[in-house]
């Protein structure tokens, strides 16, 4: 049985991992107009339509239980009440009694150098294991292409230990890293 949570409960106080919403369209779009992003990121939110599209995606491929994807938000400077988008992490592939899901990560420019890619996907890790463990759920992937320093220390720092380098695939025009974590490494 998949429980779907709105919030992840293990991440830190300063962040929230949730859902993505319609609201978060125009930060998402203005995060997807980033150079850095788009050379690493195979999909491109070029406009609202694409954005709106997106986010809808998400939420239909988290109730088929196929891909969870959460927009990692933290709180305003002098405002409790409201948030803004600092990244997102996602977990694909790990209903039905998986083994082996996929996990994956990106920040705005505005949050990078501050570790909170590590923070998120800890947390990301934390509830995947928690959540899905029971289903079978015993090893977490990370692909990233190999010229992505940044991505490479984020899998590092966070306890995914790089295994092995792997040959372009479409759509990756480079060579690529996987790294691994096993439930119960890392801890």
């Amino acid at each position: 049985m998949i429980k779907l949570l709105d919030t992840l409960p293990t991440a830190p106080p300063a962040l929230v991992l949730r859902p993505w919403e319609q609201d978060d369209v125009p930060a998402l779009l203005a995060a997807h107009q980033d150079p850095q992003m788009r050379q690493w990121l195979v999909t491109h939110l070029d406009d609202v339509d694409d954005a709106t599209r997106w986010v809808a995606e998400q939420e239909g491929a988290r109730q088929r239980a196929e891909r969870f994807s959460f927009a990692v938000v933290e709180p305003v400077t002098g405002d409790a009440a409201s948030h803004r988008l600092v990244g997102q992490v996602v977990l694909k592939g790990a209903g039905g009694g998986a083994s082996a899901a996929e996990v994956g990560y990106w920040t705005v420019a505005a949050a990078r150098g501050r570790g909170l890619a590590g923070l998120a996907l800890r947390s990301l890790t934390d509830w995947a294991f928690a959540t899905f463990a029971a289903d079978g759920l015993t090893r977490l992937e990370l692909f990233h292409q190999v010229g992505n320093e940044a991505s490479c220390r984020v899998a590092e720092k966070s306890g995914y230990p790089l295994v092995a380098v792997l040959p372009p695939l479409p759509p990756y025009p480079q060579n690529g890293h996987l790294h691994v974590l096993r439930r119960g490494e890392g801890d």
